[in-house]
């Protein structure tokens, strides 16, 4: 072999405890079997490790997520009291002029209702913003209300489009801070053996991630998403589904035209068929759709024949129907995200169609409780992943991050053992084998092989025998992007 060469010993693959030898050929692996130990370049001892396919999560948005860590974490809370009492905690802490800003809650099962006049009694005129667990609302107290141009909204609790621009001017903090804490989360997240993601922030991400790799953040590889609002810019600019960005070296490459059609389950704002228990005859009853049928086609079609792969947003099973409607009519494939909720008979028309289901398994862990309340004697039906994989889907896993966290290992425990602690599985019926969980993981590979980009994760656990708390918590040796180490525990 010639150019830049590395070995990877003493290496097994999932479900074998055959050792074998990995070339790698400028990024790329030649040869998988035994070697000359003389053979140039480096040569690194795995110890019998487990080497399988670097890892994607599908569907993030990664500056909230860099962010999140910096945030008052709600997650916990049970209650609207609960939170006004971490919030009266934290307010001394802030300085003048900022903002406190918190991240997690979950309403949909509160006692009490999120009120603007229950974090003023917290806040004193401190402005709080508080980012639900879904990112489908946002709860204001009167001065971050007044701040943010809702002065006289009754309650505090914004839902879809305006909790979507108060969090977008949340995001508006200098590019050097944010970008270093964009590189501090995507080494985290390179520690976890993931190599790629597809990011969905509502931002211009082509040019915000072309500025974070040409100042040096290369621990990923990135999939940007546009929206609507940045439609016709990616058109004008000729991008393309799969192209690679300029001035990226190939690290980051347009990825889809993403749409929202409806809200989400915690926010009772997924548009179903049935109404919300509580809400019935009552505006809303059954979710919000957020882009009409026609204007949902009309925008599918003009990216489509842009070469922009639609990605759309659809939770309940009203929205996924439409969403489908959609790409029959248009006629191109693309992705429906998240998929939650589905009618019986639109299960194999993601096959028939040719569109993705992007899913994100551990929101059924975090949603199931609100989900036999609210979709009741639907369960049946939601994140049903192996009834996709049966009639012939694809599936690609994700996190939503910061709605879970950016882990596909959580991810894949969550697609396996539907599951997290003590608690019985939920709708078990539902749960794939770990092969399909790595797969959906890892654009559809299980295994590796001779002639892919050396985009590797080195395991201290064999994932196709591991139980699922081990696969949650799964031990990541190292971590390789095109032969290039991006976390690394085995060299000293």
């Amino acid at each position: 072999m010639t150019g830049n060469t590395l070995t990877l010993r003493n290496a097994r693959l999932p479900g074998s405890d055959e050792r074998v030898d990995v070339s790698i050929q400028d990024g790329v692996i030649r040869r998988i079997g035994f070697e000359d130990r003389s053979a140039p370049g480096e040569s690194i001892d795995l110890g019998e490790r487990w080497l399988v396919p670097g890892l994607w999560d599908n569907h993030v948005h990664f500056s909230q997520w860099a962010q999140t860590a910096r945030r008052l974490d709600l997650s916990g809370t049970t209650s609207a009291a609960e939170v006004a009492t971490l919030v009266s905690g934290r307010v001394p802490a802030v300085a003048p002029g900022e903002t406190l800003v918190g991240f997690g809650f979950r309403d949909g099962l509160w006692p009490d209702a999120p009120g603007r006049g229950v974090l003023d009694a917290a806040s004193a005129r401190v402005p709080v913003v508080l980012v639900s667990g879904d990112l489908h609302s946002c709860w204001l107290n009167s001065a971050a209300l007044a701040a943010h141009g809702f002065p006289d909204h009754p309650t505090g609790l914004l839902r879809e489009d305006d909790a979507f621009a108060v969090v977008k001017a949340l995001g508006t903090v200098p590019e050097d801070i944010m970008d270093g804490w964009v590189d501090t989360a995507a080494r985290a997240a390179a520690a976890r053996g993931v190599v790629g993601i597809v990011e969905m922030e509502m931002a211009w991400n082509p040019g915000d991630w072309q500025r974070r790799i040409a100042a040096g953040i290369n621990a990923l590889r990135v999939e940007t998403s546009v929206y609507s609002q940045h439609l016709d810019q990616a058109i004008a600019l000729g991008l393309r589904t799969g192209a690679a960005l300029d001035g990226t070296g190939g690290l980051a490459r347009m990825g889809p035209f993403k749409v929202i059609t409806d809200g989400s389950l915690n926010t009772r704002t997924a548009y179903c068929f049935d109404e919300y228990p509580g809400l019935e005859g009552k505006p809303g009853a059954h979710g919000l759709l957020t882009v009409p049928a026609d204007r949902l086609v009309t925008l599918m079609r003009l990216a489509a024949a842009s070469g922009i792969r639609p990605a759309v947003h659809a939770i309940g099973d009203r929205a996924n129907s439409l969403a489908l409607d959609a790409f029959a009519e248009v006629g191109c494939t693309g992705s429906i995200e998240h998929a939650q909720l589905l009618r019986e008979g639109d299960v194999a028309r993601f096959s028939a169609l040719g569109v993705v289901a992007s899913v994100q398994p551990e929101h059924a862990l975090d949603d199931r409780d609100v989900a036999d309340r609210y979709w009741a004697g639907r369960t049946g039906r939601a994140f049903v992943l192996k009834a996709l994989l049966d009639a012939g889907a694809s599936l690609a896993l994700g996190s939503d991050a910061p709605v879970a966290p950016l882990d596909p290992w959580v991810t894949m425990a969550a697609a396996v053992g539907r599951t997290r602690g003590d608690r019985e599985p939920w709708e078990p019926g539902q749960a794939i084998s770990r092969q399909a969980a790595l797969a959906a993981s890892a654009r559809g590979r299980h295994t590796i092989a001779v002639g892919e980009p050396a985009d590797l994760a080195v395991c201290e656990i064999d994932p196709f025998v591991a139980s699922v708390a081990d696969l949650r918590r799964m031990p990541v040796a190292a971590t390789l992007l095109a032969g290039r180490f991006t976390h690394d525990t085995l060299r000293p």
